[in-house]
């Protein structure tokens, strides 16, 4: 695996390098390649200090870090870079597994954040407004320093759903349970358990037919009245279907709402399955992670 050499923030953040006082904790910086398949690096940063933001703090090494328009864009990080001309190849970025609305230059780092440069193709879906690989975040500490309640809405998962308030809890995660569909805004998290068919009418999970593109997930169940989990690749073309009794665990960010987990599957074994991949080592890096018989598969997948 190659690994870019990256000095420890943690040596760094008490050499003057952030821009005020510290703060009361730090941060997790890691860059990734493919969709968080493949982990180039990782630093923690304890403390942060004030003002210090998401582009000072990934420059805050000994690699090189090459950037376009006014220093706002990341081209390259240790020559790993936007491809050229007609290129479908760049680095995009996320806080606590929220797609960044705001330069890296802007973005101000907050206490316990989790950052993810990611350098991915983006034909397939040029925005993923939010992926899993930060879990439990943006649920225990929030996004732009703002924390939302988190509510588990169940669809007759029946164990399943005990199991993903009981993963969420040793996550460090308080959930309320409401039914399925209750009205929600942007100020709350929503963690929809339950088989497809029983969920798909909800908002969220009915973009998951759209493709990619819409939903940002790479993955769909079965068309034509089959139920099988689709395993997608990165252009957003079938790569394989997921073996019986797999199930999926991906988020949505959509306009006017609050993140939207699905903890979902084709049937009900894949339910459970998806609940307990809600885990931090399971999820780490990943966009959406498909819950296989045969283990954990990161998608999209080649």
């Amino acid at each position: 695996m190659r690994r870019l050499a990256l000095l420890p923030l943690v040596l760094l953040a008490g050499c003057g390098v952030g821009p005020g006082e510290e703060k009361d904790a730090g941060a997790q910086l890691r860059v990734t390649r493919d969709f968080g398949q493949e982990l180039l690096a990782e630093a923690a940063a304890d403390p942060i200090r004030e003002g210090e933001t998401v582009m000072r703090l990934l420059r805050s090494r000994e690699k090189r870090v090459d950037t376009s328009y006014g220093g706002k864009f990341v081209k390259s990080i240790d020559g790993l870079g936007s491809t050229s001309s007609g290129g479908r190849k760049d680095w995009f970025y996320f806080v606590n597994g929220m797609e960044a609305g705001t330069g890296a230059a802007e973005r101000e780092v907050e206490p316990n954040d989790v950052i993810q440069w990611d350098y991915r193709e983006w034909e397939g879906a040029m925005r993923v407004p939010a992926i899993v690989g930060a879990f439990p975040e943006p649920m225990v500490n929030g996004f732009e320093g703002k924390k939302l309640p988190v509510r588990l809405e169940c669809a007759d998962a029946g164990e399943a759903c005990d199991t993903a308030e009981s993963r969420l809890g040793d996550a460090g995660v308080t959930a309320s349970r409401s039914s399925l569909g209750s009205v929600a805004g942007a100020e709350v998290i929503r963690v929809v358990v339950g088989r497809f068919d029983r969920i798909r009418k909800a908002q969220a999970p009915s973009l998951l037919a759209e493709g990619p593109g819409r939903s940002g997930v790479f993955a769909r169940f079965g068309r034509g009245g089959r139920r099988a989990l689709e395993l997608l690749d990165p252009q957003g073309e079938l790569a394989r279907e997921a073996p019986p009794g797999s199930g999926l665990v991906a988020v949505m960010a959509l306009e006017q709402q609050g993140p939207v987990w699905m903890v979902t599957g084709a049937d009900d074994a894949g339910v459970e399955l998806a609940a307990n991949a809600l885990e931090e080592n399971t999820l780490r890096d990943a966009f959406a992670v498909a819950a296989t018989p045969d283990g954990p598969v990161k998608l999209p997948v080649r």
